[in-house]
């Protein structure tokens, strides 16, 4: 590191805890210069994360560092340790200094964050997130039969241009004679010397199960990215300006994991892998940017596996606008009102609660006087009511898990 000056070497006792889960102002992360460490969380959702020791090149406690978070693990010192102090403000010098670090946490950032993705699929919606060379038909199959033609048409078009020997050319190519006359205007290709691209409302930016080596950043509108899960379309964000996505199909050169689509009318800056690199080193502030996106998500992303561990539907819906509360930074104590940008329907899908009974839920849903709908949009009349009954359900859960788990240890003595 060419200017670790700035930087500050701190060290820490063997057995010694350096982060505690839950605790508020992260604003530093570490590197491990000498020495190893144990990263642990209250609650493993998934399984391959237990146990994680880190040595020397390794980094923690950049995903609340960088997303202005409470801290999601708990790092200690397994021997006597030497670390590297990163304070969020010098993250930018890093970058300029150090290319090789900021891509290494980039691209673990990206891998982790596909993992989690494909956890939540299998622990929500009971999906299978292994990839299939038919999942990009399918989803022009979903769009088709919902009559969105404009979004069939786009999606069955990458089909037939990114696998020409596909089992499901032939009735692709009979779909898009089928929907082409009701599809006017829909752009299917982009020259590589178009680094801004404008979207009209519904257009298809990209399609789940579609190569890609392209990131865009928001520079007016917005954009809604959804999954096709069970025959449903599952949105998980509405991204809007100065947001980025589709990074980690770029960084992995994998298949795109969901769709992106206008929202409203939106301009968008378009950033592929050839010159990537180069903005590394020349834009500091956007790789930043970028990077406290993805622990955003991350972080984001282990709320919402910790939701699937309650049992309780209605406990998981309020545990889930508790989640997107503290993820737009809304304070807890708050007893003001707030609007979510998301409705009934989009909420249920979020938990994974199936169509058949989405009615019994919403019904308990409404039946608290003070969540209500405005606009089609769930809105809360306290802040502070949401938050109440979440950590009820969260209580009532973790009473139900130490029953079980001495009503085992009974039985295993037994």
């Amino acid at each position: 590191m060419t200017n670790q000056a700035q930087l500050s070497f701190v060290t820490f006792k063997k057995d010694s805890y350096i982060i505690v889960e839950g605790k508020q102002n992260a604003n530093c992360f570490f590197i491990i210069n000498q020495g190893k460490v144990l990263i642990s969380k209250e609650i493993e959702v998934v399984e391959e994360e237990q146990g994680n020791t880190l040595g020397p090149g390794d980094f923690f406690g950049v995903i609340s560092t960088m997303s202005s978070h409470s801290h999601i693990e708990t790092a200690q010192a397994l021997t006597d340790v030497i670390l590297i102090s990163v304070p969020r403000e010098q993250y930018g010098e890093l970058i300029r200094n150090n290319t090789p670090v900021a891509m290494k946490i980039i691209l673990q950032f990206s891998k982790r964050l596909r993992f989690l993705n494909d956890s939540l699929s299998n622990l929500t919606f009971k999906e299978d997130t292994s990839g299939h060379s038919s999942q990009l038909f399918d989803v022009a199959e979903f769009f088709a039969r919902q009559s969105r033609y404009s979004q069939a048409y786009y999606t069955y078009t990458q089909y037939v241009k990114h696998f020409p020997a596909g089992e499901y050319v032939k009735a692709a190519k009979e779909r898009l004679a089928k929907v082409a006359i009701y599809a006017k205007g829909v752009k299917t290709e982009f020259g590589p010397g178009e680094t801004n691209r404008n979207f009209t409302k519904n257009s298809m930016i990209f399609a789940e199960g579609e190569p890609g080596n392209e990131l865009f950043i928001i520079q007016k509108g917005s954009v809604t990215i959804s999954k096709i899960v069970n025959n449903n379309e599952v949105l998980l964000a509405v991204l809007k300006a100065g947001d980025i996505f589709g990074e980690m199909a770029m960084l992995e050169a994998k298949p795109r994991a969901a769709c992106a689509l206008a929202y409203e009318d939106c301009q968008l800056m378009v950033i592929n892998r050839e010159n990537f690199e180069h903005m590394i080193r020349t834009q500091p502030q956007l790789i930043a940017k970028l990077t406290s996106l993805l622990a955003d998500r991350i972080w984001f992303i282990y709320k919402q596996l910790a939701n699937t561990l309650i049992v309780d539907n209605l406990g998981r819906i309020y545990d889930t606008l508790c989640i997107h509360l503290e993820k737009n930074r809304i304070p807890k104590d708050s007893q003001g009102p707030y609007t979510f940008d998301f409705g009934p329907n989009e909420l249920l899908n979020m938990v994974g609660i199936p169509p058949k009974n989405a009615n019994v839920e919403l019904k308990k849903v409404f039946a608290n006087n003070k969540i209500i709908l405005v606009k089609d949009k769930i809105h809360a009349l306290s802040v502070g009511e949401v938050v109440k009954q979440t950590e009820y359900y969260r209580k009532m859960q973790k009473i139900e898990n130490a029953r079980r788990e001495n009503a085992f240890s009974k039985n295993y003595r037994g």
